[in-house]
């Protein structure tokens, strides 16, 4: 879920992660790419609409309980294992 800017609230899948701290989200921060057409690799051309990358802290997890998104930390089990909780509530993320 968007955090902030013009796709506030918007909730999307993570497609990649990049090095930078940058996210790319599924339909999220769309921008319109001009491309020439390149009959050797296949690619028609024109106006292509394709997602940019947002920062990383501009994005958290969905929470279906409370309905909104919350950032989330970690958190050691008494079995020593990791998971991932909700900051606000304290629910674990992960249930596997």
């Amino acid at each position: 879920m968007v955090l902030t800017g013009r796709d506030k609230g918007k909730q999307g899948t993570v497609l990649r992660v990049i090095e930078d701290s940058r996210v790319l989200v599924e339909s999220v921060n769309m921008i319109k790419r001009h491309t020439k057409p390149n009959p050797n690799k296949g690619v028609t051309g024109g106006i292509i609409d394709r997602e940019a990358p947002i920062h990383i802290s501009n994005v958290a997890l969905y929470n279906p309980a409370t309905g909104k998104g919350e950032r989330v930390g970690m958190r050691t089990m008494q079995d020593k294992s990791k998971v991932r909780y909700f900051k606000k509530s304290g629910e674990v993320a992960d249930v596997k």
